[in-house]
């Protein structure tokens, strides 16, 4: 399952974050460190469900399919909160950036209001800058991981000379654990010296950023962004970095337990909801719902938990949807299921990846593949469109 890492401070709103895409009880409170160990839970982003284009009914096994909605699942993580000094072990600096590692992207969640300060504490609203919460965070994984570099980098410079070892070989096993490809590493030597026996402690630094962008990448999601000390902040942070979110947690968690309790109609992800009990709504819960409306839905078109979890996932990971079938005229899976399972996979993948992300025993007698819109046979290195519908055609 793909992993999202939910990062930042402490008191921004994490577990708020986590808790409303999730919907997981997780301990909140105005104090630092109240997330001391790696919360895990599953969450979900969500497609256009191929199943009212098609008029059936579908039946998923892996994943829920709502109003044509299909909901697919994703693991997220939210890691102890952030402090100055983190690389250099403070707070709980180390254990942190083990657990973000783990992440394929990071979602940075921030406090646009400005009302806490560097530390996580709660200040006079407006009285903090967030773009310094932006740039703290990125210095400290950027010198957590140059530690993990340079740790011995005359040694291992000698080594790779000495034994004619491949220097991009010999970062990969470096951060071995990080979750790092070594074509990441490639592709971030790029723009570097390449005579790596003349690097010194800015072009370590400098690769170890261009990794980061390649192998983390990382987008903000402005929280609090109801607040009137907000709107200015967002503005100036979305001059300086792109992929920013303005988001309101504490919303959508309020929409998604009105929605449980049957008091309204909502979707994540959506720019409005549907009352429907009124009768059943105090007036402070009804003026609640309007603020909501007002200054959230009418004014970002969502509440951002949504638009984060699915920019991770379609936007900076490149993934898209494909649906697996056995039968491509009925569009079912052999025990009859339609449209079953919706597989998570990068741009560019073809159908002899997908047989193998199904399960080993069908990649390894993968003969061909069957689009079945069309009811055409595909080559095995078709390239996989987003809500494609895939038979494969496998050796008896």
């Amino acid at each position: 399952m793909l992993q999202i890492a939910v990062t930042g401070k402490p008191n921004v709103g994490k577990s708020s974050f986590f808790n409303s895409a999730t919907s997981s009880a997780v301990e909140m409170a105005n104090y630092p460190f109240t997330t001391i160990d790696a919360n895990k839970a599953v969450a979900h982003v969500i497609k256009e469900c191929p199943c009212k284009e098609l008029g059936v009914t579908c039946n998923p096994r892996n994943s829920i399919c709502i109003d044509g909605k299909r909901l697919l699942p994703i693991e997220l993580i939210d890691v102890a909160g952030l402090v100055p000094g983190a690389h250099e072990g403070k707070g709980l600096g180390n254990k942190f950036l083990d657990d973000l590692m783990q992440a394929k992207v990071f979602i940075h969640v921030i406090d646009a209001s400005g009302s806490t300060d560097i530390e996580g504490q709660p200040v006079e609203a407006g009285s903090h800058d967030p773009l310094e919460d932006i740039e703290f965070l990125e210095e400290e994984i950027v010198m957590w991981m140059y530690g993990i570099l340079s740790r011995n980098w005359v040694r291992l410079v000698r080594k790779v000379g000495a034994e004619h070892l491949d220097i991009s070989k010999v970062l990969f096993d470096q951060l071995s654990g990080t979750g790092i490809a070594i074509e990441d590493i490639i592709e971030a030597k790029r723009n570097i010296n390449p005579d790596y026996n003349k690097w010194e402690e800015e072009d370590l630094i400098e690769l170890t950023r261009n990794i980061l962008k390649i192998a983390k990448p990382m987008m903000i999601v402005a929280n609090k962004a109801d607040l009137p000390t907000s709107e200015e902040n967002i503005k100036r942070i979305k001059e300086k970095y792109p992929n920013v979110i303005p988001a309101s947690a504490e919303s959508e968690i309020a929409l998604v337990r009105a929605n449980e309790a049957g008091l309204i109609s909502y979707l994540p992800g959506d720019d409005h909801f549907e009352i429907l009990k009124p009768e059943e709504l105090s007036d402070n819960q009804l003026k609640a719902l309007e603020y909501i409306q007002t200054n959230i839905l009418d004014k970002y078109g969502s509440t951002g938990i949504q638009d984060a979890l699915n920019y991770g996932i379609f936007n900076l990971l490149e993934n898209i949807v494909v649906y697996p079938v056995q039968d491509e005229h009925k569009y079912t899976d052999q025990k009859g299921n339609v449209l079953p399972d919706g597989i998570l996979l990068k741009q560019g993948s073809n159908p002899r990846q997908l047989a193998y992300l199904v399960h080993s025993d069908i990649g390894d007698k993968f003969m061909h593949a069957v689009d079945a819109r069309s009811n055409m046979r595909v080559s095995s290195d078709y390239e996989l469109k987003d809500g494609d519908i895939i038979s494969i055609i496998t050796r008896q």
